[in-house]
């Protein structure tokens, strides 16, 4: 038969939480660490050191001198993330039908196609 209360089991839960959270926390200042462009490696390796010899003092410490900046660079980094993608996306966006209608109007205007070839082509487009 187990000894094991249910205030045992609460308690266990707490620090399995507590442990949780830390290790979210810390994974969270490293990356913040280094996605810095601001420090400089000697700054780097000492934070990076002092998470991990001190790991709550440090990681209050880091939130409470940078926990501004750290948001700050979470949101540029969305931002950049964000512009990024859409970028890709602009690249690979196939045009419409009207841009292609106004490139063949474009080319039938500087007399490089025909009026027939312009006609043709645009019923292909609309077809």
């Amino acid at each position: 038969m187990s000894d094991t209360s249910f205030w045992d089991v609460i308690v266990w839960m707490f620090w399995f939480m507590l442990l949780v959270a830390w290790i979210s926390l810390f994974f969270r200042i490293i990356g913040d660490i280094f996605r810095d462009r601001e420090l400089n490696g000697w700054s780097k390796a000492l934070w990076t050191l002092f998470l991990i010899f001190v790991p709550w003092v440090g990681a209050l410490v880091y939130l409470i001198a940078r926990g501004d900046s750290m948001n700050r660079r979470a949101v540029q980094d969305v931002y950049e993330h964000d512009a990024a993608l859409r970028a890709s996306y602009a690249d690979t966006a196939t045009p419409s039908v009207a841009d292609e209608v106004q490139k063949l109007a474009q080319l039938r205007d500087t007399e490089v196609i025909t009026v027939a070839e312009y006609d043709s082509a645009k019923a292909r487009l609309l077809a």
